[in-house]
């Protein structure tokens, strides 16, 4: 069972997107912005961070620069689930944050996140 970090600042989409990954046998936590989650992963390291890339407060990629700072979380995985389409950003950039898949909300179904979230998990 590994330990996974929601980063979701929509309560309602955090507790969908809970619900159905939690059925994966995960243990999940969520937290709605980037201050609590950077707090969050300094008390227990999570396994692999799914995110959102709007946040309030920080953007997802100022958190993932923030994330990469701290050389003990340099290896957690990353994986964006984010309303904001990848505009073509090379793979390399992303892999540089530590992002290993982007998926775009509205054409990813929950079953694909889940599935892919095992097999990120089997490979890491």
């Amino acid at each position: 069972m590994a330990k996974i970090l929601l980063l979701e600042p929509d309560a309602l989409l955090a507790k969908n997107t809970l619900g159905a990954l939690k059925k994966s046998g995960h243990k999940i936590s969520w937290q709605s912005g980037a201050q609590p989650a950077i707090s969050a992963i300094d008390k227990q390291i999570p396994d692999l961070i799914i995110m959102e890339l709007q946040l309030t407060g920080h953007s997802g990629v100022e958190f993932l620069y923030e994330l990469q700072s701290y050389p003990e979380w340099q290896t957690i995985p990353v994986i964006i689930y984010s309303h904001i389409p990848n505009a073509g950003e090379p793979a390399k950039h992303w892999q540089q944050l530590g992002v290993v898949a982007y998926y775009y909300k509205p054409h990813t179904k929950l079953k694909e996140l889940a599935d892919s979230i095992d097999h990120i998990l089997m490979t890491a």
